[in-house]
């Protein structure tokens, strides 16, 4: 994964801020042909796979999109715990590759205790809502910033939009580090 790579030979940190994705899509979710309806999405669907690819990343056949707020909010929670970033990889698997809903509390609570997280805090924090205004700052930021696509990823006032291949990330990165060469912090 090109992210994972990047953490390798370079320097970075990687800090998750979620992103208003569809919104208003229900709990139970809405089919793809629904949410964009009249298109074909045979071509879209393999250009997403063929992207992913190219990032090391797997890619399912999805057929539904679910509201993500939920597992933002576990995110949120998860950075907080000790060994808690594998949960984003879960999450994505998720929802790219296996079709889960992640806006279903227990099947996120599943994917907490497989991330070797306490299902039960994880359970309290989806219920009690203990992270809804740390996702509601990120969604404000995001919007501030113009994040327009996930992932995004930025640094300095400059921004790459969309899954990009492992050369595209790594040219960013050399540019953020020269760009602090020329005027240290």
């Amino acid at each position: 994964m090109s992210i994972e790579k990047l953490k390798e030979n370079y320097p970075v940190k990687i800090r998750w801020i979620h992103f208003p994705l569809h919104p208003e899509t229900p709990q139970e979710g809405r089919t793809l042909e629904n949410l964009f309806p009249g298109r074909d999405l045979a071509p879209i669907k393999k250009h997403m796979k063929g992207l992913m690819a190219d990032a090391g990343l797997p890619f399912g056949d999805r057929s539904h999109t679910y509201n993500s707020r939920f597992a933002q909010e576990l995110g949120k929670w998860a950075d907080t715990q000790e060994n808690g970033e594998i949960i984003h990889d879960l999450l994505y698997k998720a929802y790219f590759v296996d079709n889960i809903n992640i806006s279903d509390i227990d099947k996120l609570v599943k994917i907490a205790e497989a991330a070797g997280l306490d299902g039960g805090a994880a359970r309290r924090v989806l219920e009690e809502r203990e992270f809804e205004f740390e996702v509601d700052e990120d969604w404000r930021f995001s919007k501030e910033i113009g994040v327009t696509g996930v992932p995004t990823f930025y640094s300095n006032d400059l921004a790459v939009v969309g899954c990009q291949p492992y050369d595209t990330l790594e040219k960013f990165v050399k540019h953020l580090m020269e760009l602090q060469k020329e005027s240290p912090v």
